[in-house]
């Protein structure tokens, strides 16, 4: 496996993998890798005969209030873990090597932004958009891996992949969730022992939700219900938001007759969680 920093050493390995006929799968990730995105790679490799993984921070999706500064940063231990799951590549550039001077370019994806995440991080999306986008043109990819948790975030990649042309394809790859049902993710090890517990309302109030659309319930208001009274049920959670959407659109629907997504952002604390739940009909 190469770890490297720059774009042109991802070009080259990229032209090497192609000369030799093999297909190219990326994981574009921020670091701190876990289970979850270990699940990406797995995928990843059995698909594709080279494997890349981005780890690159990205500034331009963190508003000046966020947490960018302590993101943990963690990459001997995510190059390991790669090396483990058989990436060919990872790529781990600064800020400099992914918006150079004089930088000033920027997509936006209409229709699935300015709703939930868009309401309370109202330019995240215009960043991952951007860089994801410039990740793309670097690695080339026939196959690029990103999963169901961030919700909203595939629903706006694959927007813009196909509102662009763009030639490749978007493969989702479901929850990888701890042992107790909660959502795998990089900010839960801001979590203290009492937060954690506290944390799992979000995956408990989501079962209700299923037990509820299992046992002939199909009214989204009903189960959006049932979802909050888990949540506010619990004293340490603040709800930004919790609600029954349409899967494709992300607006709001009185009845589930075709496939809805629950989707939830909580703050546990100082820590942010979301996660989701589909609904199929």
């Amino acid at each position: 496996m190469k770890l490297v920093h720059t774009i042109s050493e991802v070009r080259e390995a990229i032209a090497e993998a192609c000369a030799a006929g093999k297909t190219i799968g990326l994981v574009p990730t921020m670091g701190a890798l876990h289970e979850g995105h270990i699940t990406l790679v797995r995928n990843a490799r059995q698909d594709n005969g080279f494997v890349g993984v981005s780890i690159f921070v990205n500034p331009t999706q963190f508003a000046p209030t966020e947490d960018l500064a302590k993101y943990p940063r963690t990459l001997e231990e995510d190059a390991e873990k790669c090396r483990e799951a058989g990436v060919d590549v990872v790529f781990a550039p600064n800020a400099q090597e992914m918006y150079p001077e004089g930088f000033d370019c920027w997509v936006d994806v209409g229709g699935v932004t300015p709703m939930l995440e868009g309401q309370f991080r109202p330019t995240h999306f215009r960043g991952v958009a951007t860089v994801c986008l410039k990740l793309f043109n670097v690695f080339q990819p026939d196959l690029a891996y990103f999963g169901r948790k961030d919700y909203q975030q595939l629903c706006v990649i694959r927007k813009m992949v196909r509102d662009l042309n763009l030639p490749l394809e978007i493969v989702p790859v479901d929850i990888v969730r701890e042992s107790d049902g909660l959502a795998m993710s990089s900010r839960n090890r801001y979590l203290s022992a009492e937060e954690h517990k506290a944390a799992l309302c979000l995956s408990q109030s989501l079962n209700d939700a299923k037990a509820a659309f299992e046992s002939g319930e199909r009214s989204a208001m009903t189960i959006q219900h049932v979802v909050k009274h888990r949540l506010d049920a619990e004293p340490l959670a603040a709800i930004d938001y919790a609600v029954v959407v349409d899967a494709e659109t992300l607006l709001p629907l009185e009845t589930i007759a075709r496939p809805a997504v629950v989707l939830l952002a909580v703050r546990i604390g100082a820590t942010r969680l979301i996660d989701n739940l589909i609904l199929t009909p």
